[in-house]
């Protein structure tokens, strides 16, 4: 069954500080709203989007943008409301929505819960408290982990969301904020590499040489490392990167660095020549062919972006040529091989 999401975009609401990275518009492609309409402008998005969805599909309603949770109590139950009648009617399955830890309590997962809320996406970014400190997120480490145990206390599924590459951090304090984000059971993730947008702090750091964005294999290979933890864990990765669009590079975009639209796929590629490379290694390989079969639609992911595994591959191992097809019984990230 095909699973669509109604994104209802709230940019800033509920925001109690502006993080260094942070440019909602330019991330969700929505400006700011009249908080005396934005519960018909939520109305008319599910109604219209409704109208293109397959009647068979999973639908849920989704809340992005600001930090749903802190916004105007009466304003949020409102808009909680509005998408309840939605699923009453059987037109959506259920709602998710995304917050702060801060902004987590028990008052507010009751409310939640009345309201046919299921996934709660947390904005937990580090679980380093200088990193949180540096990129002014406003709350602790601390408060993340009490924020995710009361989360799965009320039964919520949980959805931790991370970056990667942010001020202050290290590959080893992204390992282990993903490390965390699984202990504490989380049941999927979202993996964002830092992107600098205009009309942020990061971009005034980035101008005062404060921050240096890394470049695309930096990017790649640290966020790579992570993604490997939520797959060894069995954690369901939801998305890495951010969603392409226009307003990724307008005039308030993405304004340094080396950040690819295709990051996400760049990922996943380098985790699959990773994990060949892994079983390879001490193998009589010069001149041969390597045969390997991959799961359903993992070709591209496989051979790389410009076939750059494929060539990785027969650079470092010395193959003739690397070969691909698919095997439909095989599970993602997984693989199978043959040298002739």
């Amino acid at each position: 069954m095909r699973h669509v999401n109604i994104p209802v975009f709230i940019p800033h609401l509920g925001c109690p500080n502006l993080c260094v990275f942070c440019n909602q518009k330019a991330i969700s492609g929505k400006t700011d709203f009249d908080d005396r309409y934005i519960t018909e402008y939520a109305d008319k998005t599910i109604s219209d989007a409704l109208e293109t969805i397959e009647p068979d599909a999973q639908t849920e309603i989704a809340f992005f943008g600001g930090s749903f949770t802190g916004i105007d109590r009466t304003l949020m139950i409102s808009l909680l409301k509005t998408a309840k009648k939605y699923v009453l009617r059987g037109d959506v399955s259920s709602i998710r929505l995304s917050t702060r830890p801060d902004y987590i309590s028990e008052d507010i997962l009751g409310i939640l819960a009345e309201y046919s809320v299921k996934y709660i996406e947390l904005g937990i970014q580090s679980m380093s408290d200088r990193v949180l400190e540096l990129t002014r997120r406003g709350h602790t480490a601390a408060d993340t982990e009490r924020a995710c145990r009361l989360i799965k206390r009320y039964r919520f599924s949980l959805i931790g969301q991370m970056m990667t590459a942010l001020p202050g951090s290290s590959p080893a304090d992204e390992i282990e904020t993903a490390e965390k984000i699984v202990e504490l059971g989380a049941d999927g993730a979202r993996i964002y590499p830092t992107a600098v947008f205009a009309r942020t702090e990061l971009a005034e750091m980035t101008k005062r040489g404060e921050y240096n964005p890394p470049d695309s294999e930096n990017i790649i290979s640290r966020t790579a490392d992570v993604l490997e933890v939520f797959l060894r864990a069995k954690v369901p990765v939801i998305k890495i990167g951010l969603h392409s669009g226009r307003d990724l590079y307008g005039s308030e975009g993405i304004i340094s660095g080396t950040y690819d639209p295709s990051v996400g796929e760049q990922i996943m590629s380098r985790v699959m020549l990773n994990r060949i490379i892994h079983r390879l290694r001490g193998l009589e390989t010069h001149e041969k062919i390597l045969f390997l079969e991959v799961p359903t639609g993992f070709t591209s992911i496989t051979s790389g972006k410009r076939k750059t595994n494929k060539t990785a591959l027969c650079n470092g191992f010395g193959f003739r040529d690397v070969k691909i097809s698919e095997n439909p019984d095989l599970r993602p990230y997984t693989f199978n091989y043959t040298l002739s």
